[in-house]
């Protein structure tokens, strides 16, 4: 059983998951003593659309090449990027109050301009090309700026949507828009077909593997630093970044 929890993010730091960091143990869950199986607990309100892209798939390469299937168990949120890593799983078991779904694209952020203006600040800002400088926070936001960044987030959204649509197929239920960014909680994700039922990982993996079933548990570590003094290693704004994210679903 690999354990996925935290926002879903490059730099891969502590509460945070990275393919880099990611990778050693995705490999050693898939090869190391030739398991039946492999259990993802997923705990993540999402993040990077390419790192959960990079890992999603790394377990299908593994899982297809050595012909190991694969079972994701949501816990309190797999949302966003956090379900793109759910339906790399060949099913998905969530509980009754999980919260799943949010496929979509968000890009939030602020802007300064009055505020420098109030105090006296000049921004100066020199480009070579037109839209270098596209949604600068420090000027006032640009139509054009706008149009560009929907352009994109349109396009990451078709990548995450052909994703769903491939891992689930016929199981989606195709009379919803379930891609509207959306959540759903426990059954409703089932009825959706976005998860296959309610089901927690012990009980579930000795129904489909016999009582006698032994999982190993694996996780990220956090650096010793890290485990001795808690925290001292954050930036501040990634950390309220990453409460924000988990805010979004009330935890």
């Amino acid at each position: 059983m690999l354990r996925l929890q935290g926002v879903i993010s490059a730099g891969g730091g502590r509460g945070t998951l990275g393919h880099a960091t990611l990778a050693p143990l995705i490999e050693r869950a898939f090869r190391k003593g030739k398991p039946d199986a492999v259990a993802l607990a997923i705990n993540s309100p999402g993040g990077s659309p390419v790192q959960s892209a990079l890992i999603g798939a790394h377990v299908r390469r593994l899982a297809e090449d050595l012909k190991v299937p694969v079972h994701a168990f949501v816990e309190d949120v797999a949302a966003s990027g956090g379900y793109w890593l759910a339906a790399a799983a060949d099913d998905v078991w969530v509980d009754a109050s999980s919260i799943t779904g949010s496929i979509g694209v968000i890009s939030a952020g602020f802007g300064f301009q009055d505020f420098i203006a109030r105090y006296g600040i000049e921004r100066r800002v020199h480009t070579a090309g037109t839209d270098k400088s596209m949604l600068d926070p420090f000027r006032q936001e640009r139509p054009e700026d706008v149009e560009r960044l929907k352009a994109i987030q349109s396009r990451i959204h078709d990548h995450f949507i052909a994703h769903v649509t491939e891992r689930r197929g016929a199981r989606l239920d195709t009379a919803r828009d379930l891609f509207s960014g959306d959540v759903f909680v426990g059954a409703e994700a089932v009825e959706a077909g976005l998860a296959d039922g309610l089901a927690h990982a012990g009980p579930k993996l000795r129904e489909l593997y016999g009582d006698k079933v032994r999982i190993t548990q694996l996780g990220q570590r956090k650096p010793l630093l890290q485990r001795l003094v808690p925290g001292i290693l954050d930036a501040a704004l990634t950390s309220l970044e990453e409460r924000a994210s988990w805010a979004r679903y009330g935890l």
